[in-house]
């Protein structure tokens, strides 16, 4: 395990199988956060901690929260809990950087929300997809008018999953593919074409009957100047590695790329062009610094609560849209 305090301190709360996958994907900013883990076993924060070059283990969450060595949690816990650990933080003025979803209800997202600006903290939903690369220039192009104007954004997912525990458990989890790993794609949607103001969604014939929710999810959203957005994303597919694609259409141009590869293809008028790309990966890395950078200079940072929620209530918007039916709108 590490040894003294090296600048700040980032202790991650739930040390699930993601916990992990972020601790092996912020490995390159080890020289900038100390990090640390907490557990309601505390064998399994000691192992996470030796296992993941950490500088000290937690067994108990108020006892990290109010250690002076930490400056900030990492809420990687159930979201029915989002709102209990983002109180706890604010408590002790740490402060937040919750997983997505912000929260399973709008209403617990919100109060999380002046949680942290009574506490004087701020708070950062980790959508790392945000910070990918090839998301990041998908943005660029479309901001500079290399597509012309928007027409159509695809995205699609195929990912083999088994949810277990409190995964299956609609109470507890919020919902099904969608709250769960389908926000990723309403939160790039609405980064490079703008928030839908119309959404409808039909839920794919179910594959995993001890589910409680959706495995699979079909949506068309309607966006601003009439771009049209549909997403595809399933659980319940064949075991091979997941397929991820994102697609947008302009008048003028065309660009394709998978999360997470190092390029993206553009195609306008006669030409087709591979851009190479930083090896940006999942983008957690990239993430956590702007979360780091927001503290550091006392600023909003780049994945507030105000987006968290926004993208939140589409997903909830979705699913009442399943229930009746019927097209649903999106109030601003």
């Amino acid at each position: 395990m590490g040894g003294e305090k090296l600048s700040f301190g980032l202790c991650v709360l739930g040390c699930g199988s993601f916990a992990q996958v972020f601790a092996r994907s912020i490995s390159e900013l080890r020289g900038e956060i100390d990090l640390y883990f907490a557990s309601r076993d505390p064998a399994k924060a000691r192992d996470y901690a030796d296992r993941f070059d950490g500088a000290g283990a937690f067994g108990d969450y108020n006892a990290a929260a109010a250690d002076p060595r930490v400056d900030a949690l990492y809420v990687c816990t159930p979201h029915h809990l989002h709102r209990e650990h983002v109180a706890l933080a604010a408590r002790h003025g740490k402060h937040a950087l919750v997983e997505k979803p912000i929260a399973g209800t709008l209403a617990d997202a919100e109060d999380m929300v002046r949680l942290a600006a009574s506490g004087g903290v701020k708070l950062m939903v980790a959508e790392n997809a945000r910070f990918m690369p090839t998301v990041r220039e998908a943005r660029r192009l479309v901001d500079e008018g290399r597509l012309g104007r928007l027409r159509l954004i695809q995205l699609h997912e195929q990912y083999p999953f088994q949810p277990s525990g409190w995964r299956t458990r609609r109470d507890l989890n919020g919902g099904g593919v969608l709250i769960d790993g389908g926000i990723h794609k309403i939160s790039i949607l609405s980064y490079l074409a703008g928030r839908p103001d119309e959404v409808y969604a039909r839920q794919v014939t179910p594959g995993q009957p001890d589910l409680e929710a959706e495995d699979g999810i079909v949506i068309v959203t309607s966006g601003p100047g009439g771009v049209t957005g549909v997403i595809n994303h399933t659980w319940s597919v064949a075991p091979p590695a997941p397929h991820s694609w994102v697609s947008v259409s302009g008048a003028t141009g065309y660009l394709y790329f998978e999360p997470g590869r190092p390029w993206l293809k553009i195609l306008d008028a006669d030409s087709e062009t591979m851009v190479d790309l930083e090896n940006g990966g999942n983008g957690l890395a990239r993430m956590v610094r702007e979360f780091h950078s927001s503290i550091v200079e006392d600023r909003k940072p780049a994945m507030d609560g105000g987006e968290g929620i926004a993208d939140l209530a589409l997903v909830l918007k979705a699913y009442q849209s399943m229930e009746t039916n019927a097209p649903v709108s999106v109030p601003n």
